[in-house]
Order: C-alpha cells, then structure tokens, then sequence
C-alpha cells in the first residue's frame, strides 16, 4: 500500500509539470502532503507511539494545510492567478520530467545494494530534482517557494526510508518546514509582494542599494 502512494506521489510531479494555474500547484502540494501523512502512518511502525502521532501532526498541519492556505493567502494578496509563462513550454518540462524520473530508475537499479528501498529513493530522488527543475524553469518567485517545497518533501522522502532506524532525521526534516515556511517564506514573500505586484524574478534586476 505504500508504493501506492508512493507512485501517486510521482505522478502529482508530472501533473504539476503541465499545470498553469497557481492554485493547482498549492492543490498538488496539499495533496503531496496528504500522500506523505499516510506514508508515514504505515512505514513508521517500529518508533515509539508518541513521536510518530507527534510526526503525523506536523505533516498535516504544515504540508497539507498551513504551508497551502499559507500560499492561497500570498496568491490572493499579490492577485495572482495564472503562472507566469515559464522559460519552457509545459510539453517540454514533461518530458524532462520524465526523463529525471527514468534516470533516477536506472540509477536505482544500478545500485546493488539489497537494503535500498528502490522505490523510496526513485520517488526522493525524482522529487529532488524536478523541485530543481522548478525553480530553474519558473519565472515567478512564488513558483521558486513551491519548487523550493518540492525539493522538501523529496528529502522528507528519502528520510522514511530510513525512519525507523532513525526517527530524528524524519524530525528534523519536518523542522525544516516549519522553519521554511514560518520565518523565510513569510518575511520574503510578503516583503517582495509589497515592492513589487507581479512577483517576478524579472523584477530582481531592478533591486538596488541606496
């Protein structure tokens, strides 16, 4: 059952990829952070019953509701509705999706290591670099968070699979979240909203020191 979510997981990565509208990219990020939540509720059975309820709480609240009701906030505050159009046309960032999560299979089957749990490390990997790939391809500093938050949940992908060896690196993965996403995304969207309308990496070259 695990895989299950975890493919569904990999393909919200296609769909983001040929996805226009903002909104659709806070929705799949919400999703993602549902699919993690019952990730963690069916990998994480050898820890104790008080840090993985504590775990489960801090992926439904920050990825699979504050962080999106977080962001609907700075795309109806900054009235931002459609994508900027990005450096590359949705078809092509398909197939470059596409062909990061082929690499990443045959990297994973490269790998002759019989403690990998290949699935795991495809989705991580896969999610790490099309979070990459984002943030290259996207005009829009807001689409920089969300591929920024991307590249997150890859690492906290990769963190499950060995969680339950290791129940803090799965913590400090969701700290990260918390961090991200309370202090830096607040304070610098919310700034760069108030200078600039279009929040648009374009915009950047304008910034000057006085």
């Amino acid at each position: 059952m695990i895989h299950v979510f975890l493919i569904v997981f990999l393909i919200s990565l296609f769909y983001m990829a040929i996805a226009n509208r903002m909104l659709t990219y806070v929705n799949i990020l919400a999703l993602q952070g549902v699919l993690l939540f019952f990730v963690v509720f069916l990998q994480l059975k050898e820890i104790s019953t008080l840090n993985l309820v504590l775990i489960l709480l801090e992926t439904v609240v920050f990825k699979s509701l504050a962080v999106p009701l977080f962001l609907r906030y700075i795309l109806k505050r900054n009235k931002i509705t459609r994508e900027a159009e990005p450096f590359l046309p949705h078809f092509v960032s398909l197939i470059i999706v596409t062909l990061i999560v082929v690499v990443t299979i045959l990297l994973a089957n490269s790998i002759k290591d019989t403690n990998l749990d290949k699935i795991f490390f495809v989705v991580a990997l896969s999610t790490l670099f099309t979070g990459l790939y984002f943030i290259a391809s996207r005009r829009k500093i807001i689409t920089h968070v969300m591929g920024y938050l991307i590249i997150e949940n890859g690492v906290f992908v990769l963190s499950l699979a060995v969680g339950n060896e290791m129940p803090m690196l799965v913590n400090l993965g969701i700290m990260l979240d918390i961090f991200a996403s309370v202090l830096i995304l607040g304070i610098f969207l919310n700034k760069i909203g108030d200078v600039f309308k279009e929040v648009d990496v374009d915009q950047l070259t304008n910034l000057k020191d006085y």
